[in-house]
């Protein structure tokens, strides 16, 4: 009895050594790196940190025996500290995979950071299309959205309603060009017509001279390509010049707390694209009202997927039965995504993960049922239709 116990205590023993000698430093490590205090704080930061957290502890704490870590830091919207921040943790910190990266900017720099130290980056805050187009990189997946879906979304809604004239307020960064050149883009092929433009400083809280200009344009729509508290900012600039009444304000990157802050009287009407929306079926709000209940807010595409692209990693490191980042990336691109956020989602060999997206409109207030009631939905738009085919990808890993 006695030797029984002994040798199933050893190959207990035995089982949990030889999986953990399969993960590095015996500790599979999350880096959430994220703006926990900016412009962007609200679309990203603690909420990425949460939902990350929430998917290593509905995962279990472990995989193949070895504790996952999550840790977080600040980039305070500065490329150089993001750089700094992901080559300290690839290099000393031993951190096996880096997810949110909002803020184009960062996530193209650190998505380059990871393809150099053989590591993963999972973009989910960020936009830019680049990610999986001409800056594709074989350890980098870009996951819940991007400015293409957006475009292709937005566009053609208003186009289909006779909106074929804009003009754009661009925030002047990657994410904001990218999102005014994939949209003018579906513009062009749709015979829609950009009769203007104007950029502005991303961090401005003063948008009338550019306001004035869109006015003046006589432009059907006034597409503003921003995000954050700037984009806030000029929605209700906008609403206060009347801008509304006479033309469409659409903005092409609605966040769900954008929404929010507005309030249902001045974001009212608005159609936006996005990949989640929190009271879309029964399994959105069974998870959305946990995370509910540490963040006093209801999750938005980013939150629902950093959850689930973090869930899906960690179910690849266990197939893969190593957190080596090729065999990792290997499996997630193989195996499909099937949760509350996708379903038969996929990750592309551009590493883009595709599935459908939505057109909503916001609601009118004495639309709004109860609290976070803000979305009715206009259209599905198909996985394989929502984002920017293969056959016209500048991706060099994508085989013609």
């Amino acid at each position: 009895m006695i030797r029984t116990s002994v040798a199933v205590a050893i190959a207990a023993l035995s089982t949990t050594v030889w999986a953990q000698a399969k993960i590095s430093d015996n500790v599979v490590r999350i880096g959430v790196l994220t703006d926990m205090s900016g412009q962007f704080s609200h679309e990203s930061g603690k909420g990425s940190v949460t939902a990350v957290q929430m998917a290593v502890e509905d995962f279990g704490g472990k995989v193949l025996g070895a504790p996952v870590e999550v840790i977080s830091a600040d980039h305070l919207n500065k490329p150089d500290v993001a750089l700094a921040k992901a080559r300290e943790w690839y290099d000393t910190q031993k951190v096996d995979m880096i997810t949110n990266l909002i803020n184009s900017a960062i996530a193209l720099g650190v998505a380059n950071v990871a393809k150099d130290r053989n590591r993963i980056a999972i973009v989910n805050g960020s936009g830019s299309s680049k990610l999986t187009n001409d800056s594709c990189t074989p350890n980098s997946i870009h996951y819940a959205y991007d400015t293409y879906a957006l475009a292709n979304g937005t566009a053609r809604a208003l186009l289909d309603k006779g909106d074929n004239t804009w003009f754009f307020l661009t925030a002047d960064y990657a994410f904001g060009q990218a999102l005014e050149a994939d949209t003018a883009a579906i513009l062009k092929a749709r015979n829609g017509r950009v009769v203007g433009n104007v950029r502005y400083p991303v961090e401005t809280s003063d948008h009338s001279s550019f306001l004035l200009r869109a006015q003046d344009s006589k432009a059907k729509v006034v597409a503003i390509a921003g995000s954050g508290s700037s984009f806030v900012n000029a929605v209700k600039s906008a609403h206060e010049f009347g801008i509304g009444a006479k033309q469409t304000i659409a903005g092409l990157l609605v966040w769900l707390t954008d929404v929010h802050s507005l309030g249902l009287e001045t974001a009212q009407g608005m159609l936006l694209t996005d990949g989640f929306y929190w009271d879309r079926d029964e399994k959105t709000r069974a998870w959305s009202k946990r995370f509910f209940e540490r963040m006093k807010r209801m999750p938005h595409m980013g939150d629902a997927g950093d959850y689930s692209s973090t869930m899906h990693y960690l179910n690849a490191v266990q197939a893969a039965g190593t957190d080596e980042a090729g065999a990792v990336m290997a499996k997630m691109k193989a195996m499909p995504i099937n949760d509350f956020f996708a379903t038969n989602g996929r990750i592309r060999e551009d590493g883009r993960m595709v599935h459908d997206m939505y057109v909503y409109e916001v609601k009118k207030p004495s639309e709004s049922k109860y609290p976070w009631d803000y979305y009715k939905l206009r259209a599905t738009i198909p996985a394989e239709e929502a984002f920017r085919p293969l056959s016209e990808s500048s991706c060099p890993l994508v085989k013609k």
